[in-house]
């Protein structure tokens, strides 16, 4: 993952909460996160439809994933108490269904949002050519 597409896209989520705080509803960072990503010049996607098949036949066409920003990184927004492990493990699976190579789980409900993005690597991508 290219490095300067990942540091800007970091740089839009301490903008956001250097602006808004923490305490907020999660629908209100992603609209901010949206918009912080395209005054970046960067192309974003929120509740993308996340197909999951099973055994070659579609069994769930409502699963929808955060935000995904120029089709190649995941971005699970959070605004919880009590972060879980398993906020990664839902972040996983989104990227191994789309095919992504990384994305991040970020907690906006803290006092200090560097201690709350959680990078999540898909160790089963694979490159499209």
């Amino acid at each position: 993952m290219d490095r300067d597409f990942t540091y800007k896209v970091i740089g839009c989520v301490y903008e956001v909460y250097n602006h808004l705080g923490p305490g907020l509803l999660e629908s209100i960072y992603e609209q901010a996160m949206i918009r912080e990503l395209r005054s970046k010049g960067l192309e974003v996607r929120n509740q993308v439809q996340v197909p999951v098949y099973y055994k070659g036949e579609l069994i769930c066409p409502d699963m929808r994933l955060d935000l995904i920003v120029e089709n190649k990184l995941i971005l699970e927004l959070k605004s919880v108490v009590e972060y879980r492990k398993l906020f990664e493990k839902q972040l996983l699976t989104y990227l191994r269904l789309m095919n992504c190579e990384m994305g991040y789980v970020i907690n906006f409900n803290t006092d200090y949002i560097r201690d709350e993005i959680y990078p999540v690597f898909n160790n089963k991508y694979k490159p499209k050519d």
